[in-house]
């Protein structure tokens, strides 16, 4: 018996080497004595990819269905998306709003309270949830075959009969203000606020957050209002992927959701022009005492419709999308002034933005910010592009394939993101095709094109008073200092 010791890590460290050693034994004798320990296994075969069918038609009440048939095991993933979410829907004095109306949702309805909601979802064994993200919303569980039916019924209620109490609503707001008051504590979490409001502005609703003062003034009749105008069938698209037929899962859909009316228009997505960039500054947000400093480097990006999607995701993997890219392996591996590092662009409908960034150990704030311009001018054409790498970042994409349809609930992710982004339904078949297309000059066009040093946001939160000075003497950009809101301190 191993006993495990709660003041360290000793106790699971016994495990993982006794269980080892339990699997080298049971090895045959033949592959143990030619085991070579100084030698990285190979890779395995890469995994087969085969991409689910399905079919289209329309529910009663206009929604679009869609259903996959996967019979191997009892179960039934359903999802209900909403074309549009907080960028579209929320006012811009009230945001915060979608995601108290998402929470409220199982509080309760005409026919059942919130207790009342969660004892009948956990006979069922299954869990509701209701998201509202910035372009989608989305009501979705996963449940056995023979559950199918009475959760779909308990779907129904929650999203036509909720009645959104009002001390449901202050539990959310208070809930709510806690989290907004902790994370102007966090570096990161500030961080995150702070370059998209720099990049895009209050005006622009990539710029907007929730703060105190939007969700003190939302009220229930707005969060009723709310509910009435988003969740409507007109502009919701239905998944449903498992162990039914599309012939047998309509007319049990239809019936349902009967009482689930009222048309709906799929929303514009014409977001307002990006204000224009300013040259590259170094924004410092100040945050005394902090330990690390949280670094956010960024400018708008393109849509998911740019005709540069698949070299942008083979450029950004190298650079910082993966455990390997060259940002990690330089400033955590090599340097050590981090845990980890990454960069990554937020495809959306609209110009999502393109961010680098992590949290440095506070001492080597300038030094990795150094790091961080260097890699960025590397990925641009200063350090050349090598096969190996390239090779790497394509392969494992395109090996990484098959497993958005390793289950019902991954291929009907899979099956809603085509949807939501309008993409063609040989999407995931042409995949492979168009990564392996990309080569060394559309890497370092595509980071050219998209990564922009000249008017680069730098936004660092950390401690002024010891990180300042060193940020000055880098001359990589003037230095402004701002307030946590992002706003410049006179």
């Amino acid at each position: 018996m191993i006993l495990f010791d709660h003041n360290s890590n000793r106790g699971v460290r016994r495990l993982l080497v006794t269980l080892a050693a339990a699997l080298f034994l049971l090895m045959p004798l033949d592959a143990r004595q030619t085991l070579d320990r100084t030698k990285i296994p190979p890779p395995g075969k890469p995994p087969v990819l085969r991409v689910p069918s399905w079919t289209k038609s329309k529910l009663t009440n206009g929604a679009d269905l869609v259903v996959s048939e996967k019979h191997d095991l009892p179960l039934v993933s359903f999802t209900i998306t909403f074309l549009g979410g907080s960028n579209q829907f929320e006012p811009a004095d009230r945001t915060g709003i979608s995601g108290i109306v998402a929470s409220m949702m199982s509080d309760g309805t005409k026919t059942r309270s919130g207790d009342a909601l969660s004892n009948a979802l956990q006979l069922l064994g299954v869990s509701l949830n209701t998201a509202i993200g910035g372009e989608s919303g989305s009501i979705t569980f996963l449940s056995t075959t023979s559950k199918f039916e009475p959760a779909l019924e308990v779907l129904a209620d929650v999203l036509v009969n909720s009645t959104f109490p009002a001390d449901a609503l202050e539990r959310q707001r208070a809930q709510r203000l806690v989290a907004l008051s902790q994370a102007r504590d966090r570096t990161a979490a500030i961080a995150g606020v702070v370059f998209q409001k720099l990049l895009y502005s209050d005006a622009h609703p990539y710029g907007r957050s929730p703060n105190e003062r939007s969700i003190k003034a939302i009220t229930r009749d707005e969060v009723v209002s709310f509910h009435n105008t988003y969740f409507k069938p007109g502009r919701a698209i239905v998944v449903v992927v498992g162990d039914v037929t599309a012939a047998t899962v309509k007319p049990m859909i239809d019936r349902a959701l009967a009482a689930w009316t009222g048309g709906g228009e799929k929303p514009s997505f014409s977001y307002p022009a990006v204000p224009e960039r300013k040259p590259a500054t170094i924004d410092l947000v100040d945050k005394p005492g902090a330990a690390q400093s949280s670094f956010a480097l960024a400018n708008p990006g393109p849509p998911r419709s740019t005709a540069d999607y698949f070299a942008l995701q083979v450029m950004n993997r190298m650079l910082g999308g993966q455990f390997q890219s060259r940002l990690n392996a330089n400033i955590r591996e090599d340097k050590g002034y981090s845990y980890g590092v990454n960069s990554s662009f937020s495809f959306g409908k609209g110009p999502g933005p393109f961010r680098a960034g992590g949290d440095v150990v506070s001492a080597k704030t300038d030094a990795a910010l150094v790091e961080f311009m260097k890699e960025l001018r590397g990925i641009r054409g200063e350090r050349p592009v090598t096969d190996e790498e390239l090779t790497t970042a394509k392969a494992a994409m395109i090996q990484g394939l098959p497993d958005r349809f390793a289950s019902v609930n991954a291929i009907n992710g899979a099956i809603t993101d085509l949807l939501v982004q309008g993409l063609p339904e040989d999407y995931y078949q042409k995949f492979t095709q168009n990564i392996s297309a990309v080569t060394r000059e559309d890497v370092v066009r595509v980071a050219k094109q998209y990564i922009d040093l000249d008017h680069l946001a730098i936004v660092i939160v950390g401690d002024r008073a010891t990180i300042e000075a060193p940020l000055q003497a880098t001359k990589i950009a003037p230095v402004v200092v701002l307030d946590i809101d992002g706003n410049p301190i006179q």
